[in-house]
């Protein structure tokens, strides 16, 4: 993983780590050597390395969350033949096909909390009755009671596509 140290002169103590577009984001005092530096970076990779690894979800459990979603918020109405994570995602967060029931979650989200990727995923699941972005749509995603929460957290990470905007 590459790194992108950046540091501040308003930054006193703290070191603070994140991954954005796959590079770790370190943000560091300007004071601070690269001596000192060095092995809080080793630390916050590895945590982040845990992190990430802990939540990472197979496609059975992507059709568990899928399952409990269409029980809790569309009282067991839809059908779908698959829905998996793909790799080749990168512009968009998911993706649902209606004539085939196939739905697709990026792979990037995965690492994110519970609650938005249940939000992506109910997202796609109202595709299967809504395949626009019309008033219906929009009224059956908001059947998730974290909808405004879910897209703030992604419009505050940058990843608010346009299709996401009722």
């Amino acid at each position: 993983m590459d790194i992108r140290v950046i540091r501040s002169a308003r930054r006193v103590k703290t070191v603070q780590a994140r991954e954005v577009d796959g590079v770790l984001e370190v943000r560091a005092p300007a004071a601070m050597t690269e001596t000192e530096l060095q092995p809080v970076i080793a630390k916050l990779k590895t945590r982040l390395e845990r992190r990430k690894a802990g939540r990472t979800l197979s496609d059975a459990d992507l059709e568990q969350r899928a399952a409990t979603l269409n029980r809790r918020y569309f009282a067991n109405r839809l059908s779908w033949q698959s829905i998996r994570w793909s790799s080749r995602q990168t512009r968009s967060h998911g993706s649902c096909t209606p004539q085939r029931g196939s739905i697709r979650i990026s792979q990037e989200l995965a690492t994110l909390p519970r609650f938005v990727l249940d939000y992506v995923i109910l997202h796609e699941l109202a595709h299967l009755l809504e395949p626009n972005h019309g008033p219906r749509f929009w009224a059956l995603v908001n059947l998730y009671p974290r909808t405004e929460r879910a897209r703030g957290y992604l419009m505050a990470a940058g990843r608010l596509a346009n299709n996401f905007t009722p």
